[in-house]
């Protein structure tokens, strides 16, 4: 998240766009940035089962990251017009090389409320409009955060898995059964490398960099149970 963050106030302050392909090592479960999960998820209970926890810096609710392709975006507003306008541009992409590795991907339609439910649950047990669907279940949970004339727009490309952890550390029942992956889809199982390549090359030309060296730009914040457990 701290990465993440960094490439976001690069964006800001220089106009740099990039786009950054990882995965998680150990699984993580992530709290979307305006959550209240101190009062939704059991911290006692997630101590006890020995999971790393973390807020990003983006909204929706929470991710259990771990076998999944993650994506983040951190561009200038202006090369995408509006925020919606990103959401969706990203999202094409991303679809595209979902559909060359065979899989008939679908927009999610628009909600009347684009705001998830105010309980406690998975990002993927929602659409509020725009997200990459399959059989109408999502396979793409993402979202965004502004940060002056730039954005970071990221989210999870599941593999295969679920999101039962959440169930089993939230405080009242929660919905984590909205999602699907690849492996599930494609009836094989589905490696990082195959669908990270898949994307890159959707991407084709484009005014996105690629994150090659690593970046070492930290945010200690990600760090600290006081923003972890801010709400």
């Amino acid at each position: 998240m701290s990465v993440d963050q960094a490439l976001l106030d690069d964006a800001a302050r220089s106009g740099t766009a990039t786009l950054r392909l990882y995965r998680w090592d150990p699984p993580c479960l992530s709290f979307g940035r305006n959550e209240p999960a101190a009062g939704y998820y059991d911290r006692a209970e997630i101590q006890r089962l020995g999971i790393d926890v973390v807020r990003r810096p983006t909204g929706g609710r929470a991710v259990w990251h771990e076998h999944e392709v993650t994506y983040a975006v951190a561009a200038p507003i202006e090369r995408f017009r509006s925020l919606r306008e990103a959401y969706c541009a990203i999202h094409e992409r991303i679809a595209a090389g979902l559909r060359a590795l065979g899989v008939e991907t679908s927009v999610a339609p628009t909600r009347a409320s684009a705001f998830p439910p105010a309980r406690p649950g998975s990002c993927f047990d929602t659409a509020v409009g725009g997200e990459i669907l399959v059989r109408g279940r999502k396979l793409v949970g993402s979202a965004q955060v502004r940060q002056g004339s730039a954005l970071l727009q990221h989210g999870s490309i599941l593999l295969a898995g679920s999101q039962e952890m959440i169930r089993a550390v939230s405080r009242q029942p929660s919905d984590v059964g909205g999602a699907t992956t690849l492996s599930a889809e494609l009836g094989r199982p589905v490696m990082f490398e195959e669908v990270a390549e898949a994307i890159l090359r959707a991407w084709g030309e484009s005014p996105l960099r690629r994150l090659r060296p690593p970046y070492t730009a930290l945010h200690a914040a990600f760090r600290s149970p006081a923003w972890t457990w801010r709400r």
